[in-house]
């Protein structure tokens, strides 16, 4: 009899003990399971925000093509300041911007699919006349493919793309430090008349 008492403690004991390993078995395969998870959000997160302006060449050399005329008498004139009112990339709206270039041309909004693949680019402000292919003075109409001569962003140049909107006015090469911080912009392409307040006004 007390064989038989001692025989099913045991039992009881080695069931304890095999469900107590089992639990931490689930239990850490469980936290696992949540890390991966929440890497794999981090990854697409920050994929999401690559696909986005990541490619964008903030700075430039400052060449402008060759045929882009300066504007003769521009509202805001080379080694002027301006605040920056547009957010074309993160940081930008409500900067300070020192003028580099004054442009008279035709600025355009397009769509295009990179060359090198991925999501098509909605509503990409701006490329200008100079810097489409075949193109003479006159302003694009709203819906015309044209193809791409330059290269703001990784798969751009070459790009077939279509004219979302235009306008005749002066764009501007600008300078900034973004108001997230970082290094400052040099030589960004580009922003508009309308994109810029003059300094004064947040003083």
């Amino acid at each position: 009899m007390k064989l038989k008492k001692i025989f099913v403690v045991i039992i009881a004991v080695i069931s304890l003990i095999t469900l107590s390993a089992c639990s931490g078995n689930n239990e850490e395969q469980g936290l696992e399971n949540s890390n991966n998870a929440k890497t794999e959000s981090n990854n697409n997160e920050t994929e999401n925000e690559s696909d986005s302006h990541g490619d964008m060449n903030h700075s430039s050399s400052g060449e402008v093509p060759k045929a882009l005329k300066s504007s003769e008498n521009p509202t805001y004139e080379v080694g002027s300041k301006a605040i920056v009112e547009t957010d074309h990339m993160k940081g930008m709206k409500g900067a300070e911007a020192t003028i580099v270039g004054a442009y008279s041309t035709n600025a355009y909004a397009i769509s295009y699919t990179p060359t090198t693949g991925g999501e098509r680019v909605d509503n990409h402000k701006w490329v200008i006349q100079e810097e489409i292919k075949d193109t003479d003075n006159e302003i694009l109409n709203t819906g015309t493919e044209v193809t791409l001569d330059a290269d703001h962003m990784k798969g751009m140049e070459g790009a077939d793309a279509t004219i979302d909107s235009g306008e005749n006015t002066t764009v501007y090469m600008i300078d900034y430090t973004p108001t997230t911080g970082g290094e400052e912009v040099t030589n960004h392409k580009w922003v508009t008349e309308n994109e810029l307040s003059p300094l004064d006004e947040y003083k």
